[in-house]
């Protein structure tokens, strides 16, 4: 029930404490998941005292149990293991704690762990965070490289020593958190915000040197997972050996099969990209050399032609061409003058002989009447009808003889 409360009228701690107690007291018992961090077993004591604790977040509780409760998985359960208790929820009043009462403990097999790892997968799967397409391309040469590790850890080593023999100017900006256990998840995931934050850092490897199943269990927590798929930064997971895949392997942008083979991937080598450098570099110059040969070649042919040696050796020959063309137009120009002179003699020569002048000088002469019509005929002409008589030297008139 909502209580009235004021400044005037307030309650007792006692009275909160005791209200709170009922309030636990009328919940039911309920099935916990989590990993066991502190474990107290008193020689002589009855109850076993223990702290649960959610592997992805910073929260834990107390568990009590009797000993007979702890006794039936004491040999297969201690510090570190993940396990699912069935208890009730307990209010003690006096320090206002609350704490689990449990009434059966179940270790989670292996098998157990990997299903539900396999569930997930395909989860997070079907979101697309997985997706080839997702991965951000890392970057040829990284100036900052932020590395997630364990503290001095085999793999801090691997990671920094192989990448600084092969680039010697790459920097690093490290995070050193745990790799396992409780604390791994939220410190993890916090550096990992961290080194994505940060403007100058080029790329994230995230490395762990192997380890069993249970160790490797907090990289394939959900909220780490989703914290790497959003991260802005490209993130190289080097998690284990080549038979280990946890999570953060399918949703980093680069998997890394150890911390070594991270270095490898993520610095580049001085050597061979010096090498790279001096092959590419004779590779142009025999290309420009091969090219520059090869135009000198045609250069030395388009000049060796005849119009390149003699440029006025075609203007000559035309010229001659054109002194030539200019003679024959002119003598088929006389040959057709000439020819068209004789045919005009000729022809002036015909039409003189064939002219009727030409027959009135041979002493012929043409009788015409008054009218201009020529006479061809005695009987077109009557007894005194006047004609006009043309001879060669002019004309006269004459009249018929009856």
């Amino acid at each position: 029930m909502a209580l009235t409360t004021s400044a005037d009228a307030p309650l007792p701690v006692g009275e909160v404490s005791r209200l709170i107690g009922g309030w636990i007291d009328r919940l039911g018992a309920v099935w916990v998941e989590g990993q066991i961090t502190q474990l107290s077993r008193r020689p002589g004591a009855g109850v076993v005292f223990m702290t649960l604790r959610d592997p992805s977040h910073d929260i834990s509780v107390s568990v009590t149990c009797y000993r007979q409760v702890f006794d039936a998985i004491a040999d297969v359960v201690s510090e570190g293991a993940r396990v699912v208790v069935h208890a009730k929820p307990e209010w003690y009043a006096p320090r206002g704690q609350l704490s689990l009462r449990a009434a059966e403990i179940r270790p989670v097999g292996v098998g157990e762990l990997l299903a539900r790892l396999e569930q997930l997968k395909k989860s997070l799967t079907a979101e697309g965070l997985f997706a080839p397409e997702r991965k951000k391309p890392l970057p040829f040469l990284p100036q900052l490289v932020g590395l997630v590790c364990g503290r001095a850890s085999a793999a801090e080593r691997d990671v920094l020593e192989n990448a600084r023999h092969r680039w010697p100017a790459v920097r690093f900006e490290v995070r050193n958190v745990a790799v396992q256990g409780v604390h791994a998840v939220p410190q993890v995931v916090q550096a990992v915000k961290e080194l994505d934050a940060l403007d100058d850092v080029d790329v994230i490897i995230v490395a762990r040197g192997g380890g069993s199943v249970e160790d490797l269990l907090p990289f394939s927590d959900e909220e780490l997972v989703r914290t790497v798929a959003s991260c802005r930064t490209p993130v190289v997971s080097a998690i284990g050996h080549e038979p280990d895949t946890p999570l953060l392997d399918y949703v980093a942008d680069l998997r890394a099969s150890t911390p070594t083979d991270a270095a490898k991937k993520v610095v580049p080598d001085v050597g061979e990209e010096n090498e790279r450098v001096r092959w590419l570099r004779d590779r142009a110059r025999r290309s420009v050399e091969a090219l520059v040969e090869r135009e000198e070649r045609g250069l030395a042919h388009a000049l060796a032609r005849p119009s390149m040696e003699d440029p006025h050796r075609m203007i000559d020959e035309r010229a001659d061409q054109v002194d030539a063309l200019l003679a024959r137009g002119r003598r088929c120009f006389g040959h057709h003058l000439d020819r068209s002179s004789s045919e005009l003699t000729h022809t002036h020569a015909r039409v003189v002989a064939l002219s009727p002048a030409a027959t009135l000088q041979r002493g012929y002469a043409v009788l015409q009447k008054a009218d201009g019509h020529v006479v061809r005929a005695p009987e077109e002409v009557t007894g005194d009808e006047p004609l006009r008589a043309r001879v060669a030297g002019g004309e006269m008139t004459v009249r018929r003889d009856a």
